[in-house]
C-alpha cells in the first residue's frame, strides 16, 4: 500500500501532477486520485475530448468512481505496464480502484498493429471496512441513458457518432447512482465505444485486466537498462509507449490539450497530434534500451506522411495528413481559468528546416543497427538532403515554434548540417546516388557558420541565430546531434552561459528568455524539463560526471509518485506545467541515464556517434565511486 495523502485542490483543480495517465496505443486517459477520469478522447489521441473536466470543471465532464467522504488517497502502477491502482480511504472504510485501457489478447506491442479493444475498464474492491460508492458518467456536453440488458447505452449530445455503452457487475440506475459495498465486495464498470457485441461477461471481466497486464509485462521485457534510477527509466519507457499510436507508429508529444505553461496565462497549445521532431526524440530514446522496432515504425510512418504531403510538415493527424487549423473554444474556461482552450495547432502551417535532420538521423541509427536503407527508401529521404543543403540559411520558426517573423535560428541551422551528414554517410554507406562529396562540404559550411556566426564573444556562447541574438538552451542539444563536440571551447564555454543565464534554480532551466528573446506570445514561461537533460548531457560528456550524476539524480528527483513528468515546471513551486505527460521530458530521462551509464562503465563503444564525438578516451574513461 502506497503513502495516503490528503486530496488537494485549487481552484476546484487538482495538481496536474496528481494524475496518472493509462493508454492502449489508440488513446490515453488522465486518472485522478480521486476517482476521476478527467481527460478522455475517444476513440484516439486527436478525437474530440469525451470527458475533459481537467480543462473545465463544471462543463468539461468526468467519470467519477470514488467513496463518498473521501479523506486522503494514493495511486501506483502495477509493475511494468500501463494499469493504475488508485487506494481511497474514508472514514469508515478503504477502497481500491484498478484502471486500465484493455489491450487484446496475445497482442505484441512491438507490431505496427492495433491493439485496443476500445473499452475502459474500472474495478472497485473494498478492503476494509464499509464504503458507500458514488458513480458519475458525465460526458462533456450532456447524455442520456437507456437500459439495455447487460446495463446502459448512452447517447451523447455532442458525440452522436460514438456508440457509448457501460456494463456493469451491479444494476446502474443511471449516469449517476450510489451504491453501499463492504469489505469483499467487487464492482467493475466496462465503458467501450468501439461498437459491436459484449465479448465479456459479467463474470469474467479480470480476464481482459489481466490480458492486458500480461500484454504489458511481454513488451517491457524488451527494455535493456541496469543505470541509475532503473525504475524511473523503466516508467519513462512505458509512458513513451503510452503515447505510441501501435497502429502505425506515430507518436504524440502529450495526450492532452491546453494545459497551461502559466496558471492564468495564454500558452495553452494542443499536443495530441505527431510532430516529426518529438518523435524522432522518441525513438531515439526507445532504441537505445532495446526497443528497436518503434524506431522503425516511425520511420515508415514519417517517410509515408512526406510522401502523401509531397513535403516534410512539422506535425500531422494519426493518419499522416495535415493537422486542422487552430482554433478557441469559447465554452471552456480552461485549467484554472487559463483560457484559451484550444484544438489544432498553428505549427502545422509552420515552416520549421529541422525536420530534416530529424527524419535523416532516424534513417542513420537504423543503419548504426545493421538495417538496410534500400534503393526504394533512400529515393524518399535523398530528396531530403538537398532541401537541407537549399533552405540551411533560410530563416524559420524553429524548435521551440515561436509566433514572431521567422530568423535564421541556429538549432534549424545544426539540423540542417544533420542531414548533409547523415545522407552522405548513408548513399557512402550503401553506395547509393547523390553527391557525397558535396553534401559533406555543405555540413562543414554549416558547421563553420554556426560557430563564426552564432558566437557571440560578448556573450561568450553561441546564440539563438546565426545572426546573434540571446541564450537559447536548444544549442545545448549540438554535441547530441553530433554537430560540434561536446569539448569545443565554445561549446563548453555555451554550457556554463547557458547553465548561469538560463538558470531557473535548483537544476531547472529556461528554454531562453522571452523579454530577451520575443517569441509573439504574451505572458511568462515556466522552466523547460527536457533542457535539464541537455545541461546532463554536455556536462558528461565534458568529463564532469560527477555534476552530470548529481544534476541527473535532481532533475529525476522532481517526477511525480507515479515517475511521470510534464512539459514545464513552475520554478518556484515545483508544480508541474504544460501539458502532461510529456515525451521529451522522458525522452531526457532515458537518453541521460543510458549516457552515464555507459560513460561511467567505460563503455565508450557503447555509445552513439553523436554521443562519442568529443570524448577524450580519458574522459569516456573515468569512473564513478
Amino acid at each position: 500500500m502506497a503513502n495516503l495523502l490528503p486530496i488537494s485542490e485549487t481552484d476546484g483543480y487538482l495538481p496536474i501532477q496528481d494524475h496518472g495517465l493509462i493508454g492502449d496505443g489508440a488513446t490515453a486517459a488522465l486518472v485522478g486520485p480521486d476517482g476521476t477520469i478527467s481527460w478522455m478522447c475517444v476513440p484516439r489521441f486527436d478525437s474530440a475530448p469525451l470527458f475533459c473536466s481537467i480543462l473545465d470543471r463544471n462543463r468539461g465532464g468526468r467519470f467519477r468512481l470514488a467513496p463518498e467522504g473521501l479523506r486522503e488517497s494514493a495511486q501506483r502502477y502495477l509493475e511494468d505496464t500501463g494499469v493504475l491502482v488508485t487506494e481511497m480511504r474514508t472514514r469508515s472504510g478503504f477502497a481500491r480502484v484498478t484502471d486500465a485501457l484493455t489491450l487484446r489478447s496475445g497482442a505484441d506491442l512491438a507490431e505496427d498493429a492495433p491493439a485496443a479493444r476500445g473499452e475502459l475498464v474500472r474495478l472497485v474492491e473494498v478492503v476494509e471496512g464499509e464504503v458507500d460508492l458514488r458513480v458519475e458518467i458525465l460526458p462533456r456536453g450532456g447524455a442520456e441513458a437507456e437500459r439495455s440488458t447487460s446495463g446502459l447505452r448512452i447517447r451523447c449530445r455532442r458525440f452522436p457518432e460514438l456508440d457509448l455503452t457501460v456494463t456493469s457487475s451491479l444494476p446502474l440506475g443511471g449516469l449517476q447512482s450510489a451504491h453501499p459495498l463492504r469489505k469483499g465486495d467487487r464492482f467493475h464498470l466496462l465503458l467501450r465505444w468501439a461498437g459491436g457485441s459484449h465479448r465479456h461477461a459479467l463474470s469474467r471481466v479480470d480476464d481482459p485486466l489481466q490480458e492486458t497486464i500480461d500484454v504489458w509485462r511481454r513488451w517491457a521485457r524488451h527494455i535493456s537498462y541496469d543505470g541509475a534510477q532503473r525504475d524511473q527509466v523503466r516508467r519513462s519507457a512505458i509512458t513513451l509507449k503510452l503515447l505510441d499510436h501501435f497502429e502505425n507508429g506515430a507518436i504524440v508529444p502529450a495526450p492532452t490539450s491546453s494545459l497551461p505553461a502559466e496558471i492564468g496565462g495564454t500558452r495553452n497549445w494542443d499536443y495530441r497530434y505527431a510532430w516529426v521532431r518529438d518523435a524522432a526524440f522518441s525513438v531515439y530514446a526507445l532504441r537505445r534500451i532495446g526497443l528497436r522496432e518503434e524506431a522503425w515504425g516511425f520511420l515508415g510512418w514519417v517517410l509515408d506522411a512526406v510522401e502523401r504531403q509531397g513535403r516534410p510538415q512539422v506535425l500531422y493527424t494519426l493518419d499522416g495528413v495535415g493537422a486542422p487549423d487552430e482554433r478557441e473554444d469559447p465554452q471552456l474556461g480552461g485549467y484554472r481559468g487559463s483560457r484559451p482552450v484550444r484544438w489544432g495547432n498553428v505549427a502545422a502551417r509552420q515552416v520549421q528546416h529541422d525536420v530534416y535532420g530529424e527524419i535523416l538521423d532516424c534513417a542513420y541509427q537504423w543503419m548504426s543497427g545493421g538495417a538496410d536503407i534500400d534503393g526504394g527508401l533512400w529515393a524518399r529521404l535523398r530528396p531530403l538532403v538537398e532541401a537541407a543543403r537549399e533552405n540551411w540559411r533560410h530563416p524559420d520558426r524553429s524548435v521551440w515554434e515561436v509566433r514572431t517573423a521567422d530568423r535564421p535560428f541556429t538549432y534549424s541551422a545544426a539540423l540542417c548540417q544533420v542531414a548533409l551528414d547523415r545522407g552522405a554517410r548513408i548513399a557512402e554507406r550503401f553506395g547509393h546516388p547523390g553527391d557525397v562529396g558535396g553534401w559533406r562540404a555543405a555540413a562543414r559550411e554549416v558547421k563553420d557558420a554556426i560557430l563564426q556566426r552564432a558566437w557571440d564573444r560578448h556573450s561568450g556562447a553561441l546564440t539563438q541565430h546565426l545572426a546573434g541574438g540571446d541564450l537559447d538552451a536548444a544549442v545545448l542539444a549540438l554535441p547530441l546531434r553530433r554537430v560540434v563536440p561536446a569539448d569545443h571551447p565554445k561549446m563548453k564555454a555555451t554550457t556554463a552561459a547557458v547553465a548561469e543565464r538560463l538558470s531557473a534554480g535548483d537544476g531547472l532551466l529556461y528554454r531562453y528568455l522571452p523579454d530577451r528573446s520575443p517569441d509573439g506570445v504574451p505572458g511568462a514561461d515556466a522552466a523547460f524539463v527536457l533542457c535539464s537533460f541537455w545541461l546532463v548531457d554536455n556536462l558528461a560528456w565534458q568529463g564532469r560526471l560527477e555534476e552530470a550524476s548529481e544534476l541527473y539524480e535532481r532533475v529525476c528527483a522532481r517526477t511525480n509518485r507515479l515517475g511521470l513528468l510534464p512539459e514545464q515546471i513552475d520554478p518556484t513551486s515545483g508544480a508541474f506545467l504544460g501539458n502532461y505527460p510529456q515525451a521529451i521530458s522522458h525522452v531526457g530521462l532515458v537518453s541521460s541515464g543510458v549516457t552515464l551509464d555507459r560513460l561511467w562503465r567505460g563503455a565508450e563503444d557503447e555509445l552513439e556517434p553523436g554521443a562519442r564525438m568529443g570524448l577524450s578516451r580519458n574522459e569516456a574513461g573515468r569512473r564513478g565511486p
